[in-house]
């Protein structure tokens, strides 16, 4: 007791020396309180409540006209082919029920490339879990490229053009069974084509090959096209979407009539968008592959063998490049959102046709990269434009819809 008490005397004087905290009287609180009013007052002098300026009021119209069908007369850009460079068309828009549709549409090319059809849509079908289109038209290609059939033993400098005639009428109905995650589809086509000599500056098909080194060529082949698909699909939509994916296989019949030139045809199709950074940035990747079948008496024209090249597949080399019994394509794009109506892209495709299903693999594959830049809108992408590199050159892409 006596050890401790000389440190409890010193505590107890220090602590009876040290002044009391000042307390703030009411007088000070309330001039920091008209001091915040006074501060909030002058800041809501300079807030403005955020509005769309006149670029994005413009754009905001456009969209609704062009995109959600507020227009009865109405752009079309559909090429009756690809590769037949830049499209002008326009079609004309009539609703027939509250949500039913007539639409008359055609486009030209520079190149001579024609498409007329009518169409007739029912999107809301099964209380909105069904979706038909019936489509009727036809179609000319005045000088689509043939390169040979194979990936390695063919070069640019070897293409042919030909040309073809097509009248066509379509059915197709999708159905969603669990509200837009699973769909299941179906349709029917019958078709003719009328192959014939191609126009353009290059040697025409015909001055290369002879109907019996190139199946098919000077056929005119009527076909019954069934096909039937599968998929899981919960982007946005597929016209444009930064979340999502869908993984899908179709089956495709070929009957045709009277002639040898009947096949079936599989599609494995994967789609995977990755979002980054709240959707600023999008890691977007893309799978296909397809594989064709035949009877012991039956070839597959080589118009319509599986092809890569051009805007939506091998986008570094020119349309139809690559052709063979089956085919795989492998895409990966890195998707910037530059503001809500342009997206720009950075993108990497290989692939690669095969004659033989045993020979699918990750050896010999074509390739190439670029940039991109897209005009969309929530549920579509009316313009992309590429620019992609591949050991054959340059190539610009123009296009009315998304790459994947």
């Amino acid at each position: 007791m006596r050890s401790w008490f000389p440190v409890v005397l010193l505590m107890g004087t220090t602590l009876a020396g040290t002044p009391a905290q000042a307390q703030p009287s009411s007088g000070d609180a309330d001039t920091r309180a008209a001091a915040l009013a006074r501060a909030k007052a002058e800041k809501a002098k300079t807030v403005r409540v955020y509005g769309p300026n006149k670029a994005e009021l413009w754009l905001d119209r456009a969209e609704t006209l062009l995109l959600a069908g507020g227009l009865r007369w109405h752009p079309f850009f559909e090429s009756a082919y690809a590769g037949g460079g830049f499209t002008l068309g326009a079609g004309y828009r009539r609703f027939v029920s509250p949500y039913n549709t007539v639409d008359l549409r055609g486009s030209m090319t520079f190149s001579g490339y024609k498409r007329v059809e009518a169409e007739f849509l029912a999107p809301r079908l099964f209380n909105r879990r069904g979706r038909l289109s019936v489509i009727g038209g036809w179609r000319e290609a005045t000088q689509v490229g043939f390169y040979g059939i194979g990936t390695t033993q063919t070069s640019k400098d070897d293409r042919a053009n030909y040309s073809f005639t097509q009248p066509y009428v379509s059915a197709r109905i999708e159905v969603w069974p669990t509200r837009r995650l699973f769909v299941v589809g179906g349709g029917l086509e019958y078709s003719q084509w009328d192959q014939g000599p191609g126009s353009g500056t290059v040697q025409s098909v015909e001055e290369v090959y002879t109907p019996e080194t190139l199946p098919g060529l000077g056929s005119q082949p009527t076909y019954l096209h069934a096909e039937g698909s599968a998929a899981l699909d919960w982007r946005t939509s597929p016209g444009y979407s930064r979340r999502g994916g869908s993984y899908g296989v179709a089956v495709h019949d070929f009957a045709a009539h009277d002639s040898a030139f009947g096949f079936r045809r599989v599609d494995y199709d994967l789609i995977q968008h990755l979002p980054l950074l709240r959707d600023a940035w999008v890691l977007s990747f893309h799978g296909r592959a397809e594989t064709t079948f035949t009877g012991d008496d039956e070839h597959i024209p080589f118009f319509m063998l599986p092809a890569l090249g051009g805007g939506s597949t091998l986008r570094g080399f020119a349309s139809w490049r690559f052709r063979d019994n089956h085919s795989l394509l492998l895409q990966a794009e890195w998707r910037v959102l530059a503001n809500r109506f342009l997206d720009m892209a950075v993108f990497y495709d290989t692939g690669k046709v095969m004659p033989r299903l045993a020979d699918f693999s990750f050896e010999g594959l074509k390739s190439d990269y670029g940039l991109g830049f897209r005009l969309h809108g929530p549920a579509a992408t009316p313009l992309r434009i590429e620019l992609a590199k591949s050991n054959e050159g340059l190539a610009l892409v123009f296009s009315s819809k998304a790459a994947f």
